[in-house]
């Protein structure tokens, strides 16, 4: 918890309140007008359909679409701070903006039902169709962005991409972000972490315990950013100690991503 003392310096000001940035209860620490989520917050997960609002924790991270500003409201009400799912890496043809999509960025598909990879080369036709988007998000009144399926280069998706593809990619999608005061997390890209980290303001991980990779995502807690973690078929037994060692927000989810979930 910050706090203020007037016969402070300036300096000896800044120094007290940058050493106790993050501390106490609250769920983030101020840089600027955007949230900026400190290691260790709980949260939850839920992707499919509207939100249920009853987990007592501090983050949400709900689909973009399928919820509604009235939703995010409601959730600011209670206390807690919004992420908003969207993805960029894939078109999916249940979304209402599906045709803005031309058909020469469309690649293989990516294993989900109705998605195809992206081409990620494309700068300049995806920039404002995820502009568009993320402005979606700010418009609803979410505090962040969780921008999903973020590596396509080491995935089979039907074009030539590489390392420095996704690299720029990454980056213009967290300047997106930023310009729409939003933060943004940094969806698994595991081996990119060190070129991306300055660019990302939490990050959100699947299965690193299952993989044995919860170690390679301690750069976003020694920055004092949040980690947001699940697994889906490890007992917590096996990997929740670690995940409190590391201060890594981390719980057990089920692959739908709905309501349920058992914390750590």
């Amino acid at each position: 918890m910050r706090r203020t003392a007037l016969a402070y310096t300036t300096l000896l000001f800044t120094l007290v309140a940058s050493a106790l940035a993050g501390c106490g209860d609250t769920p983030d620490r101020p840089s600027g007008e955007r949230w900026l989520p400190r290691p260790g917050l709980a949260w939850q997960w839920q992707l499919d359909g509207k939100v249920d609002p009853s987990a007592d924790v501090p983050v949400y991270d709900i689909d973009g679409f399928e919820n509604s500003a009235a939703d995010v409201a409601r959730l600011h009400r209670d206390g807690r701070k919004v992420i908003c799912y969207v993805n960029v890496g894939a078109w999916e043809d249940f979304r209402p903006d599906k045709d803005a999509f031309p058909r020469s960025v469309l690649g293989e598909p990516n294993g989900w039902a109705g998605e195809r990879w992206l081409d990620i080369r494309r700068l300049d036709v995806l920039r404002p169709l995820m502009e568009r988007r993320f402005d979606m998000c700010r418009d609803k009144g979410f505090d962040a962005v969780e921008p999903d399926l973020v590596e396509g280069y080491g995935n089979d998706t039907g074009f030539p991409l590489t390392a420095r593809d996704q690299l720029a990619y990454n980056r213009m999608i967290a300047d997106i972000a930023h310009e729409r005061g939003l933060s943004v997390g940094l969806k698994n890209d595991l081996p990119q972490i060190p070129q991306l980290l300055a660019h990302f303001d939490f990050a959100v991980n699947e299965e690193c315990a299952q993989y044995d990779e919860c170690a390679d995502l301690s750069p976003f807690i020694a920055a004092g950013k949040a980690v947001f973690h699940v697994e889906y078929t490890e007992p917590r037994g096996a990997f929740c100690a670690e995940s409190r060692r590391l201060r890594l927000s981390s719980m057990v989810k089920r692959p739908e991503l709905d309501a349920w979930r058992k914390p750590c």
